[in-house]
């Protein structure tokens, strides 16, 4: 099971390995309060779409296209991910951006949901 969690949640249990996948580390939390088992920033969205995204709900659509072309790039990645899942069974995806909508993380599960 992947599930998507915010940086700034509480720590669960149930959060199985946690797994940040944003390329830069989260303001204002620190390593021992963010709990993450493994930081993935190979696997998060490029600095230059990063940069033109902006986390702009108009151009949403367009990045999803163009992260999911990046992410067509990184089986390795997502085979590490699924391999991680397979052997712990829950996997918990963090991320820090405000807008749980539209998030990378979003796009990143699905991605990593498709066998």
């Amino acid at each position: 099971m992947i599930r998507l969690k915010r940086v700034y949640e509480k720590v669960k249990k149930e959060d199985g390995v946690r797994i940040l996948v944003d390329r830069l580390w989260p303001r204002g939390i620190s390593r021992v309060e963010a709990k993450i088992d493994l930081w993935l920033k190979e696997i998060a969205p490029s600095n230059e779409l990063r940069k033109w995204f902006k986390h702009d709900p108009q151009k949403w659509g367009d990045f999803q296209k163009k992260y999911k072309k990046e992410l067509a790039n990184k089986q390795h990645l997502k085979n590490e991910v699924q391999s991680i899942e397979k052997e712990k069974g829950t996997v918990t995806l963090i991320y820090a951006a405000k807008d749980t909508k539209h998030t990378h993380a979003r796009v990143l599960k699905d991605f990593l949901s498709k066998k």
